[in-house]
């Protein structure tokens, strides 16, 4: 992953928790109710992919066990992760874009609720992404990839195609440039990726004409399996992020300036309350920033949550940054991973950062949207996250009228029983994240996701669940209060 010029390291610390009284008397454990939405505590679970699933998108036990595990801290909210709504193949992450899926999202839902003592809230993050390949070797490339232009043609002085192809792979890297236009260097250095602006292609140009009943439907089955609300995902790297961005050019009502912009992600929403109804929340997790040349900044975030707010959504999650346009090359045989760039590190800074620090670097960009959103006359609630540890640190961004609620994602994965802890004043019991980004490369690797913190703690312990191959445990150990 990028990393700052500054490479400051920081080291995470808490001088002071609260007491059991103090705690109960904090906004952090006090409820709140809005719309769809009723928590019993203001702490929240952002969603993880920890490639538990089935390579057919299917729940397993991992799964279930995994979301217990952070139910069993009682938090207010944890939000499932991002759960694909096409029925098509993406490797161990769940999907729902069938109701044969139905059923086994059923157990995860009733594991949470048996976990938390009905306290807890459950969510389900919908995506969408589009195709991308890995980074093919060169010599495939120019063999079977490459569809061959007159641009090619006239650049060789050549019309064989198998000459023209065998003379493009001994051509020096200078040369290419020349003749490959910049998508094929890309899709040679990079891989194929499809963008919303490839309308030439006829299933993204029909993207807005197919998107709000796929969602639609997601919605429809994530409420018949039990679960209290949805989060769209129109955050980082995924499609419906980049109808959002600035980089969106479309011209065919759904690109170009911010309102057309806007249009299908408001489609989307109202489809999926359509679909699900006033006593399912549905809310969606956007950018703030997306920290990349030419993308969504501070000035488009506030405009955009307002017009969420304003079509109702029960709550906005906001991150920032993840993006493919800075990722870094991946090697050949790899696919480019969204979070290895600058826009990376600021979705997840990790402990070697820049003299801000890698904690709470999205809070004062909270600050803005949910300010925004109160002028314009909308109680939406707002989550902030990144970099949340400490509960003075949670605490002063609802007291300073930051957010509504705040998200504690890789401390959750540290130590899910962090809220338990907490709560009854037991605070210094905590296992607070380092902020290595371990589980950030796991993920990368499409590996099954956990903490360096506990994954090799009593490893061989009776019953212990572990990876496949059995070097590293699935869950945190359980925590009993002394």
């Amino acid at each position: 992953m990028w990393k700052p010029p500054e490479k400051i390291k920081f080291e995470t610390a808490v001088t002071t928790w609260p007491n059991a009284e103090r705690a109960a008397a904090s906004l952090l454990f006090s409820p709140l109710s809005h719309g769809a939405m009723h928590l019993s505590s203001r702490s929240w679970v952002p969603a993880m992919v920890p490639w538990r699933a089935t390579e057919d998108g299917y729940v397993t036990q991992h799964n279930v066990d995994w979301y217990a595990r952070f139910a069993a801290g009682r938090p207010g909210a944890v939000v499932v992760e991002a759960t694909g709504i096409r029925d098509v193949p993406s490797g161990p992450l769940l999907r729902i874009g069938h109701d044969r899926f139905i059923d086994g999202l059923k157990r995860l839902t009733s594991a949470v609720r048996e976990a938390s003592g009905g306290q807890t809230r459950l969510y389900i993050q919908l995506i969408d992404f589009l195709s991308i390949r890995r980074r093919p070797e060169p010599a495939k490339f120019f063999e079977r990839f490459l569809h061959i232009t007159d641009r090619h043609r006239q650049a060789l002085g050549l019309t064989d195609e198998a000459q023209i192809r065998a003379t493009l792979a001994g051509l020096p890297a200078e040369r290419l440039r020349a003749v490959l236009a910049p998508r094929e260097i890309e899709d040679l250095e990079f891989g194929f990726r499809e963008r919303v602006t490839d309308t030439h292609l006829p299933h993204i140009a029909e993207l807005p004409a197919v998107l709000p009943g796929l969602f639609a439907d997601a919605a429809r089955r994530a409420r018949a399996a039990g679960f209290d609300g949805v989060e769209l995902h129109y955050a980082h790297a995924y499609t419906m992020a980049s109808f959002l961005s600035r980089t969106n050019t479309r011209t065919d009502g759904y690109g170009g300036d911010l309102a057309n912009r806007l249009k299908l992600p408001l489609e989307v929403y109202r489809a999926v309350r359509q679909a699900v109804g006033d006593d399912v929340a549905v809310g969606c997790r956007y950018l703030a920033d997306e920290c990349i040349d030419g993308g969504n900044t501070l000035e488009e975030a506030p405009q955009i949550g307002t017009a969420f707010a304003q079509a109702g959504m029960d709550f906005i999650s906001l991150s920032r940054g993840g993006k493919f346009d800075d990722a870094k090359q991946p090697r050949v045989g790899e696919s480019a991973y969204p979070y290895t760039g600058r826009s990376g590190f600021e979705c997840m800074p990790g402990a070697i950062s820049d003299s801000f620090g890698p904690f709470g670097r999205n809070v004062e960009p909270c600050g803005l949207v949910h300010d925004a959103i109160r002028a314009a006359g909308y109680q939406t609630p707002i989550v902030a996250v990144g970099g949340m540890h400490a509960f003075d640190q949670a605490e002063a961004v609802l007291q300073q009228g930051k957010a509504d609620i705040v998200g504690f994602a890789r401390q959750a994965l540290a130590d899910p029983d962090w809220f338990a802890k907490v709560r009854s004043g037991h605070g210094a019991a905590v296992r607070l994240c380092q902020y290595s980004n371990y589980c950030e490369g796991l993920d990368q690797k499409h590996k099954t996701v956990t903490c360096q913190l506990w994954d090799r703690e009593e490893l061989n312990a009776p019953g212990v669940a572990k990876t496949a191959d059995g070097k590293r445990r699935t869950l945190a150990p359980r925590w009993t209060p002394t």
